[in-house]
């Protein structure tokens, strides 16, 4: 068996926790491979609707065994505020979710550190999520982090001191004065202390070495997916640097963050938006400034589920989704988010880019991290009706499968499915 992965092919937001929550059931493990809390993936169904932030969409299938795994950072006070949520909705958040016991904690400090260094930075700022995400993975490179099986050790308490110590002294050096600021409501020696009680649950957690555990798993001809976080152009290679996350959130991520060899990786599932979103700074070379893109905005409901920032909208931008297939090696696409353009009469597709030279070019170039690229578009009609028409696809309109064949082509990979509302339900199959 080989592990199939899932993710975003844009800045994220892309709805890849609906997909992965379509797919849970025909498998047998859901693995989040990088990232943190800052990521925020939304599922809908029944009336109700959840924000997952740590742990794996796969959770809401009671069948499916769901793992974080060692590329993952971890919050213990955000996790368990997120089990308590869905232990509230009668959800089963404990018995079958898995921790890998190399995956680094983000300590408050660290937190304080992400809050001190973005402040510091005037009207530069990257936009963070200020959940401590870069200044974890920068003490995970630097090895000097915590991981999730140290809290087991004797000498835990000790080891966090000294970071803690080293925390505060580069907080004092940007002239922060941490003790009066607020992480999530709290002040600073109020939310270490729930810390550390969030910390009693982490510890009642499966822990388990992930690479022996996904291997046991494929051994026995288990079903894996594995399932990113945030969105190919915010990875940190291969991203709008600085403008990017702190992980590689590429198809990378996937063998770094889970312990398998890329001969073992299967399908690539590529999710995207029928047009374009992104939250925080960085360039955005479709975006719309006019009311077309207020509209895409009070349409989509464009607000980040982490942070609830508006969202910048903007046309789909096909080099940039051509430049996050090649990478990702993707197999299949699914694009999310379609029914919000149900009500324009016509839309635009970027096709090319002109450079700051006036030099036009189809491909996403190195100067598109601090260079304004304006985009060539080429119009597309629009189909000027609903797309909610069930689960037949070829009830939907002419104009908006026109929309589907144009992508494939450029794409050079077939979509796969089509999702037409938030709900889990409201999902074609192409």
């Amino acid at each position: 068996m080989k592990v199939d992965v899932l993710l975003g092919l844009q800045w994220g937001d892309e709805g890849k926790g609906k997909i992965v929550d379509v797919l849970a059931p025909a498998y047998d493990v859901v693995a989040r491979f990088q990232g943190g809390p800052n990521a925020g993936h939304t599922i809908e169904f029944d009336g109700k609707k959840f924000v997952l932030h740590t742990i794996p969409s796969g959770i809401f299938n009671p069948k499916t065994i769901n793992l974080i795994g060692n590329g993952v950072i971890i919050d213990p006070f955000i996790l368990k505020k997120e089990i308590n949520k869905l232990s509230h909705s009668n959800v089963d958040a404990i018995s079958n979710l898995f921790v890998s016991r190399k995956a680094h904690l983000i300590l408050p400090s660290h937190r304080l550190i992400d809050a001190a260094s973005e402040a510091s930075r005037g009207v530069s700022k990257i936009g963070s999520t200020l959940k401590g995400i870069g200044p974890t993975y920068t003490d995970k490179m630097s090895r000097c982090g915590i991981r999730v099986g140290d809290t087991m050790l004797k000498d835990f308490d000790q080891r966090y001191q000294s970071l803690k110590s080293k925390h505060l002294q580069i907080v004092n050096q940007f002239g922060f004065e941490y003790r009066e600021h607020l992480i999530d409501g709290l002040l600073y020696e109020e939310y270490e202390a729930r810390w550390f009680e969030s910390l009693d649950l982490l510890k009642k957690l499966h822990h388990v070495d992930s690479e022996y555990f996904i291997h046991d798993k494929l051994k026995h001809g288990k079903k894996v997916l594995a399932e990113g976080a945030q969105g190919t152009l915010l990875d940190i290679d291969f991203g709008s640097y600085p403008y990017v996350t702190s992980s590689n959130t590429t198809i990378a991520g996937v063998c770094s963050g889970l312990g398998i060899a890329p001969s073992n990786i299967g399908k690539v599932i590529g999710v995207f938006k029928a047009y374009c979103t992104r939250v925080g700074s960085g360039p955005f070379p479709t975006e719309l400034f006019d009311e077309t893109g207020e509209k895409m905005r009070k349409n989509g409901n464009e607000f980040g589920s982490t942070t609830g920032r508006p969202r910048r909208c903007g046309w789909l931008d096909l080099p940039a989704l051509k430049y996050a297939v090649m990478l990702n090696g993707v197999t299949e696409l699914v694009m999310m988010k379609a029914d919000v353009l149900d009500d324009f009469d016509q839309l635009k597709i970027a096709v090319a880019y002109h450079d700051i030279s006036g030099k036009k070019i189809d491909y996403l170039p190195y100067e598109a991290c601090f260079e304004t690229l304006e985009p060539v578009y080429m119009p597309i009609a629009g189909w000027n009706k609903s797309i909610r028409v069930g689960k037949n696809p070829n009830k939907l309109p002419v104009e908006f499968s026109e929309y589907l064949k144009f992508i494939d082509q450029e794409t050079g990979i077939r979509i796969s499915m089509v999702s037409t509302g938030p709900d889990r339900d409201q999902i074609i199959h192409m």
